[in-house]
């Protein structure tokens, strides 16, 4: 295939040989030729290639001309000959496509043993509690960084926390020339040397065509991460940790991250060393793609926390998982360029999301299952990174237990054939034939 100047094929990921210039896209992979090589004695030497990043479908609809070579939702390839004059923006940014390089990638990660207390989380999510604070958040008419709007809906989400029991606070930010707020709610851990674990998303709202004062619901974007930080808060109340947790709800996010970055420059070293991880939650709950598909992206940083979320995925959830080390313009950003472990949950494919950022993003097209899926994924990584305080379960024996010695016992129980069966340990466990109708006295 070829556009313009550029020659390049687009295959499956599973069909690329080795060697091949290449960069991987999940499930598909974009191949070119070389950008040294010729493509005939008339031609001009090939031109590269370009990665877009964008923030729904912001790229493309500002650039209607431009068509992909490649489209997987959030990152798109261009040829350089139809590269704009702006490289960057809050919505978008664009940067040399490397060769050999994985972009996004499919994840085929092996569901772990579900530990029982985990599952016991995972189970006690309320989507009625979750719904009910989305719904709520997406009936003001806008939660604009700069609005009395976005005032109530943090008065809202602050009464929230304090009733769950954590210590909330609001620290200003400035936002262009104006000024906003993050809320901030704590609750402290109960072990020694306590590390810190961060659940956050943004609360403000924009809708870009229309202005600050326009109709912008913002119900995936980003009422479903508000919601689901107030979720994830009031499920880890319900339980002891070992380590501290912090729910961050920035403001002046869809202007520029001037919560997250304002947060971040002003964060103590010492707070900076215990952070054990951030995880950040932005439009979770509206299905793009055929397959409820979550996208994890961080960077190199965050791997071992990105592994986590995976495998908690495949243990608790129904979740295809995408994972990404390219961050772009959510509130895991600032952490990751300060050199923290920040995790950004998001759906998948979501620039297929063309609802975001007007007045159209309503409450019509969230998807509660998807959502529920996401926030299940995201409290069972939180309970390891917390560490719970309470005695985890161990194995029950099967029936009455007899102690004869030091190191020495005797298990007996009945079976389904009614006949009483033995099982010894003594220092090893040994299989007895069963006793039959013979009873013990």
């Amino acid at each position: 295939m070829r556009a313009g100047a550029v020659r390049y094929l687009v295959v499956p990921t599973a069909e690329v040989a080795g060697g091949a210039r290449s960069a991987e896209f999940g499930e598909q992979t974009i191949v070119w030729v070389p950008a040294e090589q010729r493509l005939g004695r008339a031609s001009r030497t090939v031109p590269g290639l370009l990665l877009v990043t964008q923030v729904g479908r912001s790229f493309q609809d500002e650039y209607p001309g431009v068509t992909p070579l490649l489209d997987h939702g959030r990152h798109l390839v261009i040829s350089a000959a139809d590269k704009p004059r702006k490289r960057s923006n809050q919505c978008w940014r664009i940067e040399p496509l490397r060769p050999n390089t994985t972009i996004v990638e499919t994840r085929a990660v092996s569901a772990a043993r579900a530990d029982p207390d985990v599952a016991d989380l995972v189970g006690a999510l309320s989507m009625t509690s979750y719904r009910n604070d989305l719904t709520w958040l997406a009936s003001l008419p806008t939660r604009h960084s700069l609005s009395t709007t976005f005032t109530q809906a943090m008065d809202f989400a602050a009464d929230r926390m304090v009733a769950l029991g954590y210590q909330v606070g609001r620290t200003p930010i400035t936002v262009g020339g104006g000024r906003s707020a993050d809320l901030i709610g704590d609750r402290a851990g109960v072990g020694t040397n306590r590390g810190l674990v961060v659940v956050t998303a943004h609360l403000d709202s924009i809708n870009i065509a229309g202005g600050p004062a326009a109709a912008a619901p913002g119900a995936d974007d980003n009422g479903s991460g508000s919601a689901g930080v107030l979720e994830l808060g009031r499920l880890l109340a319900t339980r002891s940790w070992q380590h501290d947790t912090r729910l961050i709800l920035f403001g002046g996010e869809e202007e520029g991250l001037f919560g997250s970055k304002q947060y971040v420059a002003a964060l103590p070293a010492a707070d900076r060393a215990r952070i054990r991880a951030v995880l950040n939650m932005d439009m979770i709950a509206t299905t793009n793609t055929a397959t409820p598909t979550v996208l994890l992206e961080g960077a190199a940083v965050s791997s071992s926390q990105i592994d986590a979320l995976a495998t908690a995925a495949a243990t608790y959830t129904g979740l295809k998982v995408e994972t990404s080390l390219n961050p772009f313009a959510s509130d895991h950003v600032p952490f990751i360029n300060a050199g923290m472990p920040a995790v950004l949950t998001i759906e998948g494919a979501d620039s297929a999301n063309g609802h975001i950022h007007s007045a159209n993003d309503t409450l019509n097209f969230i998807d509660w299952a998807l959502a529920a899926e996401i926030l299940r994924m995201n409290i069972a990584a939180l309970a390891g990174w917390l560490e719970p305080t309470v005695a985890r379960r161990r194995p029950q024996p099967a029936g009455s237990v007899v102690s004869w010695g030091p190191g020495r016992l005797d298990v007996f129980a009945t079976g389904t054939d009614s006949a009483l069966h033995h099982k010894a340990y003594d220092g090893a466990w040994h299989d007895f034939e069963n006793l039959g109708g013979v009873v013990l006295g």
